[in-house]
């Protein structure tokens, strides 16, 4: 099939269209007011990264001199970045406009977000008193005219630019009379750096019920007058800019150094990444704007986004809660796992049953207790594991490091090129190794995206494997988040294949042969290609025929085609689609038999879970592997069937529980509008269904 503009939603479009409904959200007057601030930080996150990697992209295309349409789905890279552009200025707009009325809406419950304008006497001395202490001392600002070449602005941080206006001076010159000297004003210009380490958000001392919150910013912008104090000004006015930088790693080498080295280099040349979006503050004043863009020398850039007053809105993730828990989300505490008690061996209870963990329904600590049981244990003799990303403060490395004191051999495969935690990683990386643990990183060209773990236990002179395969990261701070399905199994014949992922990383050319897992770069893609036909082939031979398909992403162009053809034989096909969806659903001729949704909500959707019919035996798996060329073709993923029927039972609950949500889904259609599902007499939505269904099974 031709990739045409007409058979395909391109990939950059449909992301931008994923963070729109993220802006729903935040739009949402259902959603407690705090958290639709939240939604708004999350909004401007995703846009800084997309900006980062995706538009970096089609930029290094156009500049290429290269159309791109074989890769950006029928449109020419020139034309897309100005739909991107479009697209972004009409978002913003409206992200600013929610901001404003959600700011209003907190008025009404006595929160104040104010400006530098709106403080009291009161107030003036505790933000005072609060730049001396706590502000003062981590600014860095430059005087822009004392300086021969702009310093170089760092992709994550947002500034303001002061334009300061010099009191007038008289200005000698012979043809001057001594009856009249002409006043000369004089303009400087300057950048004070929003500092990171700061919150964003001061809280100020209540006026009776009042709670007041000043930003950062607006304290900075109080406290001018003490920062200049050594100029003789007329005037001072600030203004926010930011920039961001392509992040593609440009990975060098150099044979001397070694892979630690070469990730951490490339991370610091982030520093020095090709602009490719300017945003201002639109009330800036014209010769400061030009000033600035000549003094940076990126008037070339293409995206030049004019914003309020306030940027690197993504500090909303972070806004406080004040104490105000009837403007939070409800609390869900996480539950149990049936029939998995933590006291006691797990073990020996994975020993007779697989067991299923989906976060953050369940709690996290499940996996956390089996690593530190394994850390214990006297007869576990290996653990090996990989690592894409981990909490800041990671209670799963630590587990890691006290079996090496335990002395067991530890292997840790960690991911060193996760996007935006490579120094994170890093920094693991070397505490890791430091303690002991034997590090692999991975095979040349591809990253390793598979979340396993395997444990070899000595019982009675016999290596018996324990472990787990997730769709999600080993992360206790995003598994409060994100949901996510964890496997924890005792079959040898699934862990024994685990086994031979770990063996491929160290020996790369050896690509071994998989009954049961379904692993990338190798076997994905036919596999799928081979399951999707024995529904095709079902169908046409008037059998029930059907799939199943929850990711974060379906882009790959091949899979899309393939999907089309099982709905042109007649399979009905369910997708729920929580970002890029370059599917177009309910296209007769083409996809009338495809549907497809995605849900934003309080958690957000990271599961990859596959079901195929299989005439009324379905064939279930989950995954950590979306459907995008990357993830079939480039990296290092595992799929891994379920066998248990229990845990079968409770994935197709799960996958039917999020299809009927009727609350937070959105349809993808031809009209790409992010339209809700129209509410059907009775309500549901899915997240809180979920919680509800295991909360159900612990009573039964």
């Amino acid at each position: 099939m031709e990739h045409t503009k007409n058979n395909y939603i391109n990939r950059e479009i449909s992301w931008l269209q994923f963070n729109g409904r993220v802006l729903q959200e935040a739009a949402d007057k259902t959603v407690p007011l705090i958290e639709r601030l939240r939604f708004i930080g999350i909004f401007s996150n995703n846009l800084d990264e997309f900006f980062k990697v995706r538009y970096a992209t089609v930029k290094r295309i156009a500049q290429a001199g290269k159309g791109g349409r074989s890769v950006l789905g029928g449109t020419k890279a020139k034309d897309l970045l100005e739909q991107i552009t479009k697209i972004v200025i009409k978002q913003q707009t409206e992200s600013l406009r929610i901001l404003n009325e959600v700011q209003k809406e907190l008025e009404r419950e006595n929160i104040f977000i104010i400006n530098e304008k709106k403080v009291s006497p009161s107030q003036s001395a505790y933000i005072e008193k609060y730049f001396i202490e706590k502000v003062s001392p981590a600014l860095v600002t430059i005087i822009l005219d004392d300086i021969d070449e702009m310093p170089g602005l760092k992709d994550k941080a947002a500034y303001l630019a002061i334009r300061m206006v010099l009191k007038e001076q008289t200005k000698n010159t012979k043809k001057v009379t001594r009856f009249f000297k002409p006043k000369v004003k004089k303009i400087k210009y300057a950048l004070i750096e929003i500092p990171k380490m700061i919150d964003r958000f001061i809280v100020l001392p209540n006026e009776g019920e009042k709670k007041f919150i000043i930003i950062l910013d607006d304290l900075i912008r109080h406290s001018l007058g003490n920062i200049f104090s050594i100029f003789e000004y007329e005037s001072l006015s600030a203004h926010m800019i930011k920039i961001t930088r392509d992040a593609e790693l440009d990975i060098d080498n150099d044979l001397t150094k070694s892979f630690i080295q070469k990730i951490s280099s490339s991370v610091k040349g982030r520093r020095s990444g090709e602009p490719v979006r300017f945003v201002y503050d639109k009330t800036i004043e014209k010769d400061t704007f030009e000033y600035l863009i000549q003094k940076m020398g990126i008037d070339d850039i293409d995206s030049l986004i004019p914003g309020g007053r306030y940027h690197n809105r993504k500090d909303y993730m972070s806004f406080p809660s004040l104490g105000r828990e009837d403007l939070l989300y409800k609390s869900y505490p996480p539950l149990p796992i049936k029939g998995l008690n933590m006291e006691g061996s797990l073990f020996e209870k994975i020993a007779k049953k697989d067991y299923l963990q989906f976060a953050p329904y369940h709690t996290f600590a499940y996996v956390v207790r089996f690593l530190r049981e394994a850390a214990l244990d006297p007869s576990v003799e290996n653990i090996k594991i990989t690592v894409y990303r981990l909490a800041k403060i990671s209670h799963v490395a630590s587990s890691l490091i006290n079996a090496v004191k335990n002395g067991k051999k530890v292997t840790v495969q960690i991911e060193l090129q996760a996007r935006f935690d490579e120094a994170a990683n890093i920094k693991y990386a070397e505490q890791l190794q430091s303690e002991g643990v034997d590090l692999i990183f991975g095979v040349q060209g591809l990253k390793v995206h598979s979340k396993t773990c395997v444990i070899e236990r000595n019982e009675n002179d016999k290596i018996v494997r324990y472990g787990f395969v997730s769709t999600g990261n080993v992360n206790e701070s995003t598994a409060k988040i994100y949901t996510d399905y964890t496997l924890f199994t005792a079959d040898q014949n699934i862990l024994k294949e685990v086994s031979k992922v770990f063996d491929f990383f160290e020996t790369n050319y050896k690509v071994a042969k998989y009954k049961h897992l379904i692993v990338s770069p190798h076997y994905t893609r036919n596999a799928f290609y081979k399951l999707i036909n024995a529904e095709i082939k079902n169908a046409k031979e008037g059998k029930e025929a059907y799939i199943k398909i929850k990711v974060n992403s379906l882009s790959d162009y091949k899979m899309i085609d393939k999907l089309y053809d099982a709905s042109r034989a007649g399979v009905k096909i369910q997708l729920i689609v929580r970002g890029i969806c370059c599917l177009i659903p309910g296209v007769k001729g083409m996809s009338e038999n495809i549907e497809a949704i995605s849900i934003v909500d309080k958690f957000l959707e990271h599961p990859r879970m596959f079901i195929f019919g299989n005439e009324g035996d379905p064939k279930i798996y989950i995954s950590s592997a979306d459907w995008m060329t990357r993830n079939i073709d480039k990296r290092v993923e595992v799929t891994c069937p379920i066998y248990d029927e229990d845990i079968k039972k409770e994935l197709l609950d799960t996958f039917d529980i999020g299809w009927s949500d009727n609350v937070k889904a959105r349809v993808f259609s031809e009209k790409q509008d992010n339209a809700y599902r129209k509410n059907q007499l009775i309500k549901v939505r899915s997240q809180f269904a979920t919680y509800d269904y295991y909360l159900e099974k612990l009573s039964n």
